[in-house]
């Protein structure tokens, strides 16, 4: 274990040592790796997922760190094949076009950029695309499909060759990456030297206090290090002399905050949407502690209810199955208490079905199978698309299945 995973004693965003441990979860191996056979995934090796909070600043974050070896190969997350992901990409890049302005043919670089899916919209649309990220696999796709791409981990160092090649940029964008970093301060500068003065940098990232309010407990795994909230984050940013200048809450993964921000030198007026949400923080105290012990708490409530559903499905011998093997798969089924007790996972994705995620060794087989094999019980551990889901499979509760929401709180349907 210890050559794949550290564990930093300070926090990603202000450095201060006084971070401390609020929700205690079970280890869990790599997401979105599959395997050939049962074996293989049941020997992986599985690492820890605690959140910290920091009693500082009180941004909220995961201390322990995967090698990017462990965390990025045979990474299997593909954007365009997420659920209204492509749309959501080109209605954000509308938006940066038509209210931002950048120069048509200017350089526009996304940082962590996986299949390319958001820069596409950007190169159609007459501009200079280049993607940086580090699952190599996906990257040489994102090249085959002629989105520029550097199968590398962005850091300061590499920020300094792009600019040296390809000039400063107009739009930076990193899209959920901004929470899979651990040195944030090296990315962050990084971005911050490729922009051009008057250039704007747009992130997104699952927000706090929708993880908080609606328990995402699905949201929680080794690359989401950070679980980003607006106070600390502005905090951060001015200190690396960026402002944050807008702000806008989706329910895109059912819950996601979209920063806009500018070199403070060339910042313009900061739209109330800042204030807005910085005064909703305070209000619902979300930099206080007592949030994040209350969303353990309510996690224990959740794994008690859990252990008694599994008591009796199992002494009425239900057949019990799972749908979507998703990147919160292995999460779900080892935080809320579903070891054991899932025969297979359902899905369709050609890269996943008939293998085996790490973990407990459950094997994926096709949607179909749903009506052959008729299980008594289906947990869904695609939780964003629980809804979606069940209106395509009303034939199968109408025949006396049933479905298992896990989120946010457990509910048979």
């Amino acid at each position: 274990m210890d050559s794949q995973v550290r564990h930093r004693l300070n926090c990603r965003l202000c450095s201060n040592s006084a971070v401390e441990l609020v929700v205690k979860l079970e280890p869990i191996p790599p997401q979105e790796i599959y395997f050939d056979n049962e074996e293989q995934a049941k020997k992986v090796e599985r690492f820890p997922v605690d959140v910290y909070m920091c009693k500082l600043c009180g941004h909220v974050q995961q201390l322990d760190i995967l090698n990017s070896e462990a965390l990025w190969s045979d990474y299997t997350y593909y954007s365009a094949n997420a659920k209204g992901m492509i749309e959501h990409f080109e209605k954000v890049v509308e938006d940066i076009i038509s209210t931002y302005k950048p120069p048509i043919g200017s350089l526009v670089i996304d940082v962590g950029s996986n299949d390319g899916s958001l820069l596409k919209p950007f190169k159609r649309s007459g501009f200079e695309v280049l993607g940086i990220d580090p699952a190599k696999e996906i990257a040489e796709l994102a090249n085959s499909h002629g989105i520029p791409t550097i199968p590398e981990l962005f850091t300061q160092e590499l920020a300094e060759l792009i600019k040296k090649e390809h000039g400063s940029a107009e739009v930076i964008t990193a899209f959920n990456s901004y929470a899979h970093a651990d040195d944030l301060k090296d990315l962050t500068l990084g971005i911050k030297h490729l922009l051009k003065k008057d250039g704007i940098f747009v992130f997104e990232v699952q927000y706090l206090l929708d993880v908080i309010q609606k328990m995402l407990i699905g949201t929680i795994f080794h690359e989401h290090m950070s679980h980003h909230s607006l106070t600390p984050l502005k905090i951060f940013l001015e200190e690396m002399g960026l402002t944050i200048i807008k702000v806008e809450r989706l329910n895109i993964q059912h819950g996601s905050l979209i920063g806009v921000v500018k070199k403070t030198e060339s910042a313009a007026e900061m739209d109330r949407s800042v204030k807005n949400l910085l005064s909703l923080e305070k209000k619902e105290n979300l930099t206080d502690i007592s949030l994040m012990e209350n969303f353990n708490n309510r996690l224990l409530g959740i794994r008690r209810e859990v252990k008694v559903l599994v008591s009796d499905w199992k002494n009425k011998g239900y057949k019990i199955a799972a749908y979507g093997a998703a990147r919160s798969g292995q999460t779900l089924i080892s935080q809320l208490g579903f070891e054991g007790v899932i025969e297979y996972i359902l899905d369709d994705n050609p890269d996943k079905v008939f293998k085996y995620p790490g973990g407990e060794g459950i094997q994926v087989l096709p949607t179909k199978e749903l009506y052959k094999r008729k299980p008594d019980i289906v947990i869904i551990l695609a939780w964003v698309h629980s809804q979606r889901i069940i209106e395509q499979h009303k034939d199968f509760i109408e025949d006396g299945g049933q479905f298992v929401v896990v989120s946010p709180d457990i509910r048979v349907i």
